[in-house]
């Protein structure tokens, strides 16, 4: 493996990254979700490098979520950013004050002059509905750890990957529709579980309150999970405490629209790759009526946004 890159790998923003759950608060109420952004940043970075993409790519994909801040994804809650993106938002100053700039330049490269401009990575990030690295790897990683997705399914969809001017394609239309009933298990039946739907409400209510209290900063987002909570902890705040309490893998939540303690709004993952048949290239929805169903399905259930109801904790 290339220097930079090993040398990338040792450097404390992507070691942070060990410390960083994937799945925001899931962790806490269940010690089995706990894929790290470490994992995910090292699996996107060899899908690029298996792909064919070039080593600035490789090199992009590894440091994408090197600003994610503590429990990843909670913070956007916290700060009510329906965008879910706060941690674009301060990646180049993350960047900047870190010893990554150092590095690349150790190796003749002006991290400016590629890093902080991901739309130029097709392979590495595309919008939705299209594939992309990071999307493919989250929601392979996630499927394989949380249900038991046989690695030989995920070989095979991996093999029938294609990259055509600079996208992501597959080249059947029974593995395009394979990935896209794979892909809405992850993002409808993990993301909008109502377990860590009550874990990511709790933790950014308690996170919430904390910032109010000035026990933490919005600064102290920038440690890993484990360092934000023990700040949280060590606060001796009854109220804080006793909402941490809350967060346990022992709750009991169900979902129910006409009693419910917790609402959520959820952000629309839409999916539909592209299927290249060596001659062109055609949307899969258009090839195949189980897709568009699956894609009817999923914008109803996305819109109709998660309830859930408290039963214990």
């Amino acid at each position: 493996m290339e220097k930079v890159i090993q040398e990338l790998l040792l450097s404390k923003p992507i070691q942070r990254l060990k410390g960083i759950h994937q799945g925001g608060a899931s962790f806490l109420v269940n010690e089995n979700w706990n894929v790290t952004r470490f994992e995910h940043s090292i699996g996107v970075m060899l899908l690029i490098r298996k792909l064919g993409g070039t080593l600035d790519e490789q090199i992009a994909g590894l440091l994408h979520d090197v600003s994610h801040t503590a429990f990843s994804h909670v913070v956007d809650f916290v700060l009510e950013n329906k965008s879910e993106d706060y941690h674009e938002e301060i990646y180049q100053t993350v960047i900047d004050e870190s010893e990554i700039p150092a590095i690349l330049e150790k190796y003749d490269y002006n991290y400016k002059d590629f890093l902080l401009n991901h739309s130029k990575w097709s392979i590495l990030e595309q919008p939705l509905p299209e594939l992309c690295a990071d999307r493919v790897d989250y929601t392979l990683r996630d499927m394989v750890e949380y249900k038991q997705l046989p690695l030989r399914e995920v070989q095979r969809f991996l093999s029938n990957l294609t990259v055509l001017e600079g996208k992501m394609h597959l080249q059947t239309i029974e593995i395009a529709e394979w990935f896209v009933k794979i892909y809405y298990e992850e993002v409808i039946d993990f993301f909008m579980d109502p377990v860590n739907i009550y874990g990511y409400a709790m933790l950014a209510k308690t996170l919430k309150l904390a910032l109010d209290k000035e026990i933490i900063a919005l600064t102290d987002f920038q440690k890993d999970d484990d360092g934000l909570l023990q700040k949280l902890l060590q606060s001796q705040n009854k109220e804080i405490l006793d909402l941490l309490g809350k967060i346990n893998p022992n709750v009991k939540v169900i979902e129910n629209q006409s009693n419910y303690d917790i609402q959520r709004t959820n952000k629309l993952r839409m999916i539909d790759p592209a299927v290249f048949n060596g001659e062109t290239s055609t949307r899969a929805s258009l090839l195949s009526r189980k897709i568009m169903e699956m894609n009817k399905a999923a914008y109803e259930r996305f819109s109709q946004g998660m309830y859930v109801k408290i039963l214990g904790n």
